[in-house]
């Protein structure tokens, strides 16, 4: 088990193209922890954001009277992935982690499975 900013380093250093990492307590729409990011990409407006993108898509889930959990929830720019994974057991309900690739230097694939592997050994 590791801590939430040894979680988040991970995820910088494992995961090609990391631009960014937060971990996300989407009831408030806090940051609990962030690193990387920059006057280009500043992490507490996108927890906020992407706060709202996952009460949406919960809302929407509940009205569709679809019954699953979300794993992740992708939004492709231009140049960059915004991959959002939602947290599951050991006292992650309401929380998820929050990484930006640049799309040029990674790979989606190994990113979500980085992201699954750094959740699994995260201690909250």
């Amino acid at each position: 088990m590791v801590s939430v900013e040894t979680s988040l380093k991970e995820a910088m250093t494992s995961i090609e193209g990391s631009m960014g990492a937060a971990l996300v307590d989407y009831t408030s729409g806090m940051a609990l922890g962030t690193l990387g990011g920059g006057k280009d990409l500043d992490l507490s407006v996108a927890a906020a954001g992407n706060t709202d993108v996952i009460r949406a898509k919960t809302r929407t889930m509940e009205m569709l009277g679809i019954k699953d959990d979300i794993e992740d929830v992708l939004i492709t720019l231009g140049g960059q992935y915004h991959l959002i994974r939602l947290l599951k057991g050991r006292g992650g309900n309401g929380l998820f982690l929050y990484i930006v690739l640049d799309k040029e230097r990674s790979n989606l694939a190994m990113a979500r499975h980085q992201l699954k592997r750094i959740e699994a050994d995260l201690e909250l």
